[in-house]
């Protein structure tokens, strides 16, 4: 979906909460309660990081949460955009966002999409925002040829996994997330025999 739409520049407006908002003309047309989507440009991205910070505050994690505007506009929309977004508004006013981006499924020989973050602003939820980012992704992964969609839910939050599985979605418990960050990455990194 990137790259589509006008290229003359967007215009910005500020929200109610002074978060500057781009309109490129791209958004699916409003439904009758006046959700729209449409997916993220550069001038979004202070809404992007605000999105990201309120996500990290409900996930506990403000303290672990470092992204700047500079570094979301390098990765998001740089020479080598690492994800894409999606933005929900509700009547005009950001209302959420999806963050996600490719990866490959080697037993399905096929893409798919990861869905990183996914964000409803509280006095928004309950209105069919999360499922509509959800159904979005879902139709983009469809439309190119992705063999699954996924994503990882913190255990304690017991009303998102009711929703996804609301969804149809699964829980695959037999699965553990590994990571390497901060220093282990680095050292791991060091290792390399290049």
């Amino acid at each position: 979906m990137r790259g589509r739409g006008p290229r003359t520049g967007p215009s910005v407006t500020l929200s109610p909460h002074g978060v500057g908002v781009a309109d490129w003309g791209m958004s699916s047309a409003p439904t009758a309660d006046g959700l729209e989507l449409r997916p993220a440009v550069d001038a979004d991205v202070p809404l992007i990081l605000h999105f990201i910070r309120g996500l990290a505050e409900y996930e506990r994690l403000a303290h672990e949460c470092v992204a700047t505007e500079e570094r979301l506009r390098d990765t998001l929309f740089g020479a080598r955009p690492a994800a894409e977004v999606q933005l929900a508004f509700l009547q005009g006013e950001p209302a959420g966002f999806a963050l996600f981006f490719s990866n490959y499924s080697t037993f399905l020989a096929q893409p798919g999409l990861y869905l990183e973050d996914l964000f409803v602003e509280p006095r928004f939820r309950g209105r069919g925002v999360g499922r509509a980012l959800l159904t979005r992704l879902a139709a983009l992964a469809v439309e190119r040829s992705c063999g699954r969609l996924e994503w990882s839910v913190l255990d304690w939050n017991v009303d998102a996994i009711r929703f996804y599985e609301s969804l149809g979605a699964r829980g695959m418990t037999e699965w553990t997330v590994h990571r390497l960050t901060g220093d282990a990455l680095q050292a791991l990194a060091a290792k390399d025999m290049r």
